[in-house]
């Protein structure tokens, strides 16, 4: 989250399916991949808090069909939403598409697999910051006049059932448990020849190795600071909506004091 939103590529399909949970490098793994595939990536931090109103919409009715997919026209309406969603980009990463792994193996069944991973306890730190910085008590208020993201606090409720449900209830945050049960699903979940894990410190090697392609010549890989990028998009949200409001109430005030005028 932080970055450029891209943009779909028409005839591009998902080839890789990033598993890895926020906070584990997306951000640095979304670049690399963009350069080794010659494609956009669809990074749904990103993607969400930088990109058009109607992405964070988008990905609402996907989620509330998760929870009912027992159904088999309610599954098949969501497999559908999902790759309409996808159209036009050659990976996904970031949640929620690493919770949607099953479905996006179910509709790109030769894309590669790869979780991207982090010492747990490092990354228990990372997301604690995170979810402090996100769910501050007023923050319903001010994205309420922006159009996209006023829904990003039902959107954050959407996907914080789905953690409990993959991951199971937590009091207060997610931790080094959460993370230990979303590589045990994983597991679980994907072929094991299918699967690669992947730190972003070891660089092009790895990851090109599981892709079967060459590391760019000359090319550093992407090093990205993800925590930087979150509070800058935070910050800037934050912004909009307190000079979205002042603009509101200035014409309130305004609209009233010709009333008076006028009297």
């Amino acid at each position: 989250m932080g970055q450029t939103a891209s943009k779909p590529q028409p005839g591009a399909s998902i080839a890789v399916i990033g598993a890895g949970l926020p906070r584990t490098g997306t951000s640095s793994f979304s670049q690399a991949l963009e350069i080794l595939l010659n494609g956009p990536v669809y990074h749904c931090g990103t993607q969400i808090s930088r990109g058009p109103p109607n992405e964070i919409k988008s990905w609402m009715p996907i989620l509330q069909k998760w929870f009912k997919q027992d159904d088999a026209e309610t599954r098949s309406s969501m497999l559908s939403l999902l790759r309409a969603r996808l159209a036009g980009y050659v990976a996904i990463t970031d949640s929620p598409g690493c919770e949607f792994v099953p479905e996006l193996m179910e509709l790109y069944p030769d894309a590669k697999v790869i979780c991207t991973t982090r010492d747990p306890v490092s990354w228990e730190t990372s997301m604690y910051h995170v979810q402090t910085l996100t769910g501050v008590w007023f923050a319903r208020a001010v994205l309420l006049p922006l159009e996209g993201m006023r829904h990003f606090i039902p959107y954050g409720y959407l996907l914080a059932a789905q953690w409990e449900k993959l991951y199971g209830r937590v009091m207060g945050m997610h931790g080094r448990e959460s993370y230990a049960k979303h590589i045990e699903w994983l597991k679980e979940v994907v072929p094991e020849d299918r699967l690669v894990f992947f730190d972003v410190k070891d660089g092009w090697g790895p990851l090109c190795e599981a892709l079967g392609l060459e590391a760019p010549v000359d090319v550093p890989f992407p090093r990205i600071n993800d925590s930087d990028a979150i509070e800058c998009t935070i910050q800037h949200h934050f912004r909009r909506g307190l000079t979205r409001w002042a603009f509101i109430f200035a014409a309130v005030g305004a609209g009233i004091a010709a009333f008076r005028m006028w009297r």
